[in-house]
């Protein structure tokens, strides 16, 4: 019986180190994934990769039940495919610690209330940004390019540079550079 390990973060920008370290020690292999856990199976890699790589007798471990996923039909599909092919389950924090080789109401539970927490930081992010633009605020993400970065990216594309070369230049990505420079783009929106 081998220990495979889970790793998931929502975002690129979250870190998996608490998760690592508490997966590393204790198992053969560890994969990794940074996608919405309320995605489909197919629709997550590190999962499909783990799932094709578990054999017979092997335990899927995760530090959380959230970490198979925060979407309740998409992960007590996870659970009853792995205890119908006789791999076991093992969850190292939360109300379903311990190990599990079927399917109970604990897990059910557990997977229940991730897809609840999920729906209600949607809600409350949903809820903040109206609130901020009510009182003038628009959230989201800050402007990559402000008016200097604007003047300094039109004049090299008069210079004659590549898309390319202006991303490399001014430090964004080509897409920013495609949106700054399409005359539809207001100022500020990039």
């Amino acid at each position: 019986m081998a220990l495979i390990g889970l790793v998931r973060v929502s975002t690129d920008k979250q870190k998996t180190r608490r998760q690592h370290d508490a997966l590393g020690p204790i198992c053969l292999k560890v994969f990794e994934e940074k996608i919405s856990g309320k995605l489909a199976v197919d629709d997550r890699p590190g999962l499909t990769a783990a799932l094709d790589y578990l054999r017979d007798g092997d335990m899927l471990t995760v530090q959380e039940v959230d970490r198979l996923g925060r979407n309740l039909l998409e992960g007590l599909i996870v659970l009853n495919d792995l205890f119908q092919r006789g791999i076991a389950v093992k969850v190292l924090d939360g109300i379903a610690t311990g190990e599990h080789t079927e399917r109970s109401l604990i897990l059910d539970l557990a997977l229940a209330h991730a897809e609840d927490r999920r729906r209600d930081i949607v809600k409350k992010t949903k809820n903040g940004l109206e609130s901020a633009r009510a009182r003038g605020r628009v959230g989201g993400r800050r402007p990559v390019v402000d008016d200097d970065k604007r003047r300094v990216i039109l004049a090299r594309r008069a210079e004659g540079q590549s898309i390319r070369e202006i991303a490399v230049g001014v430090k964004v990505s080509v897409g920013v550079v495609h949106k700054t420079l399409n005359p539809a783009a207001a100022p500020g929106d990039s």
